[in-house]
């Protein structure tokens, strides 16, 4: 990783009490999406929901889509990552994918918001986005191992953003993500399990 890109998410230096607020709007951004879905969640309904004033919550973040990219960057690094525990590069990286496969498909409106969300070139969303592609990027070197060639690992990021832009375009399923990216690292990787 280059010195330029970012090693944590925005808005990070808060005191306990800033902390606090901090998760409490994005506890309740979590429950607005699922209620009302991203096109109408609103950085106000959202200080609504957690009991802030609009300028408390616009103090953290900048935009709904700074928001719902800040979900996802806490979840996606909440997860553990299990594909240490197997052998081969190839069982590796197919467990990559299906856990991510598995997490888009559990939280189905995040995942549907945060298409929409990691595309606006806003700075904080932008800076956010490096974050989570930096994240996947290094599940997948890591499933790959020391050795691993660097178009090997390139082929599999792109059809990784390749096959989420599939979904955000309603051309595939998040739920069948796993299945086809396993196919796809069969291909790249080889067969050795």
């Amino acid at each position: 990783m280059s010195s330029s890109e970012p090693t944590q998410a925005t808005r990070r230096e808060l005191n306990t009490r800033q902390a606090g607020t901090v998760e409490r709007v994005l506890a309740a951004a979590r429950d607005e999406l699922r209620e009302v879905g991203f096109d109408e969640l609103t950085v106000r309904s959202v200080a609504h929901r957690a009991g802030v004033a609009p300028a408390t919550a616009y103090t953290y973040f900048s935009s709904k889509n700074h928001l719902v990219a800040e979900i996802f960057w806490r979840r996606l690094n909440q997860r553990p990552r299990l594909e240490e525990t197997l052998t081969t590069p190839l069982a590796r990286v197919v467990e990559v994918f299906n856990d991510l496969a598995d997490f888009l498909a559990s939280e189905k409106e995040l995942a549907a918001a945060t298409t929409s969300a990691m595309l606006a070139p806003e700075p904080d969303v932008r800076q956010l986005r490096l974050l989570i592609g930096n994240e996947i990027n290094a599940r997948i070197a890591t499933a790959l191992g020391d050795r691993a060639r660097a178009d090997v690992l390139d082929a599999l990021t792109i059809a990784w953003s390749g096959a989420m832009l599939q979904v955000g375009l309603g051309h595939a399923e998040y739920a069948t993500l796993g299945v086809r990216m396993a196919r796809f690292a069969k291909l790249v990787v080889g067969g050795r399990r």
